[in-house]
């Protein structure tokens, strides 16, 4: 389980510990961002106290126009036991009681020189990267031509060699072997390689390689998006493969499904070129050129004709 703690947030972002510190290393949960307007007011009923508060010009300008003794209240039912952090936008002045009280309750109190909405944006964009579900899948994901091939199949059927292949060709691997993939948001599947094995290929009767160092900084990128799978398969006379590309088949990775293509492996077929005309494919149907279907056209109506000629 990956842990975030306010310390985290003082590292990566222009932040300063303004009041708190004993606080530094209090744990979040999660990626939700609670601006506490309503709290203002006094209505703490439904009050979210886990999640990170940010405090912008709206809640301040409310929150100033208090009486002293409302501050206090505001602030004691704000700052509690498990309130993670207090992010304050826009550089602007921090009265005393917020300082005190967050001293008093342990709660770091941060400040911001930017806009509130760049804060959330940020902010949200860094804790959902962090809490994003994660998976590990065994295979090679390379990026070819921009996109992002994940290549699986049985052990030994040729997916570091061909991945190999597509390095000496001007593609880039990601990760062998073992692929770690992170949902983000709805539709989006991120993959990258474990930090013992990054930039590292295995080939069997040869050893580990370390591609970086072999074919330079260009033959590697840290992480991708992962746009297509394809299964790597022997060869079985008995069944049955698509020859057409009519057949979509497609895989579900935690919430997400992907366009899946299965490749049977026998002597004689090239796979990396094969692979390569895949990704290009890929990218034509993206853009509305789907080969297979253009063919099925054609033959429809070249049956159409034949039939209304007789």
């Amino acid at each position: 389980m990956v842990k975030v703690r306010t310390e985290d947030l003082l590292k990566n972002f222009n932040l300063t510990l303004v009041a708190g510190k004993d606080g530094v290393h209090r744990e979040l949960f999660s990626s939700d961002i609670h601006r506490p307007g309503i709290e203002m007011t006094g209505y703490f009923d439904y009050y979210p106290k886990e999640r990170l508060q940010l405090i912008g010009k709206t809640e301040m300008s409310y929150f100033l126009d208090l009486t002293e003794e409302n501050k206090k209240d505001r602030m004691e039912q704000l700052c509690t036991d498990v309130t993670p952090v207090i992010v304050i936008s826009r550089d602007m002045e921090i009265p005393d009681v917020i300082l005190e009280t967050a001293d008093e309750a342990g709660v770091p109190v941060l400040h911001s020189p930017r806009q509130t909405t760049r804060v959330i944006s940020r902010l949200t964009n860094y804790l959902e990267g962090k809490f994003a579900p994660f998976t590990a899948i065994h295979g090679v994901l390379v990026d070819i031509y921009g996109v992002g091939v994940l290549l699986t199949g049985q052990s030994g059927v040729g997916k570091s060699e061909t991945a190999l292949e597509l390095v000496k060709r001007g593609h880039r691997l990601i990760a062998d072997d073992s692929v770690e993939i992170y949902q983000e948001d709805y539709d989006r599947l991120i993959g990258n390689s474990p930090p013992l094995i990054e930039h590292l290929l295995e080939i069997r009767g040869l050893g580990i390689i370390n591609v970086m160092t072999l074919f330079g900084a260009g033959a590697v990128r840290p992480y991708k998006k992962i746009s297509m799978i394809i299964n790597l398969e022997l060869w079985d006379e008995s069944k049955q493969y698509d020859r057409l590309g009519l057949d979509e088949e497609s895989m579900k990775i935690m919430d997400v499904s992907l366009p899946k293509s299965t490749i049977p492996v026998r002597p004689g077929r090239n796979l990396a070129v094969i692979i390569e005309v895949a990704a290009m494919n890929f990218r034509l149907k993206k853009m509305g050129v789907n080969a297979a279907e253009e063919f099925s056209e054609r033959l429809t109506k070249m049956i159409d004709q034949e039939s209304d000629t007789e």
